[in-house]
């Protein structure tokens, strides 16, 4: 049985269709996220807590369904240390919906499993980053006041 040249590039098309619809967020989404830090004020070191860094104002690629801790860090503020989750967007949703009308169920799968139907939040993060308290650090590294002596 010989399939003609016709019918071959039919059945490519429909196979790279089907492959398209099968998983619509993947496709129109993506898996990774821009993520954008800012803080004030700016140039605060960041770091996440699966490996990825840069100084604010910053963007950073990051994988949609990866939840992680961030931390910003300045000479003379306090640390900030906050959780990034993840919850099904707008978009995601009706990539999702796109599954179900056309009747991807692989489609969902690669989807959830991609974590393209998601987004981070907060994002983007803003930090007002608190200054160290110069007071509060003389104090801790101070010794302790002697006790008044009683006058009899």
């Amino acid at each position: 049985m010989t399939i003609s040249v016709k019918a071959g590039v039919r059945l490519a098309v429909i196979a790279v269709a089907a492959m398209n619809v099968a998983a619509c967020a993947t496709v129109t989404r993506g898996t990774k996220q821009d993520f954008r830090v800012e803080s004030t004020p700016p140039n605060a070191r960041v770091s996440t807590s699966h490996g990825y860094t840069c100084t604010t104002p910053c963007t950073l690629k990051l994988p949609r369904k990866d939840e992680f801790e961030i931390t910003l860090s300045l000479d003379g503020y306090k640390p900030f240390r906050t959780h990034i989750g993840n919850e099904i967007s707008g978009g995601g949703a009706a990539g999702l919906a796109g599954n179900v009308i056309v009747g991807g169920v692989i489609g969902i799968g690669v989807d959830a499993v991609t974590g393209a139907s998601l987004d981070l939040r907060p994002n983007p993060l803003v930090v007002e980053m608190a200054p160290v308290d110069s007071a509060e650090e003389s104090r801790i590294g101070a010794p302790a006041a002697p006790a008044a002596a009683g006058g009899n």
